[in-house]
């Protein structure tokens, strides 16, 4: 065997076991925000009330409502002086809380 031989098959070995990574991380984050449901509705049931967007500014919120999800990161980093690493984290988790409980509320 020659070495193109052997770096083309470790690179697509590297490459299985990265994609089997990222269906494992995906499946983790799916059942993450099954729990977060659960946990809402376990709030909800027991009547407190949380609401994700209590302290987020109205900018934020009415940017995320209007589906501009940079600007909701942006209106977020200049309000608050986040990086933006975790303002992308924050909006990016409002977002999973606000379809959670669309969805719950249709159920």
């Amino acid at each position: 065997m020659n070495t193109n031989t052997v770096l083309f098959a470790l690179c697509g070995l590297a490459f299985v076991v990265l994609l089997q990574r990222l269906l494992v991380l995906g499946a983790r984050l799916d059942r993450l925000s099954r729990l977060e449901g659960k946990v809402d509705a376990l709030l909800r049931a027991n009547g407190v009330n949380y609401d994700p967007f209590s302290t987020v500014p109205a900018s934020v919120q009415q940017a995320l409502e209007q589906g501009e999800h940079i600007l909701a990161i942006k209106l977020l980093r200049e309000a608050t002086g986040l990086g933006l690493k975790e303002a992308k984290e924050a909006i990016d988790e409002l977002r999973r809380r606000q379809r959670g409980s669309v969805e719950s509320g249709a159920r």
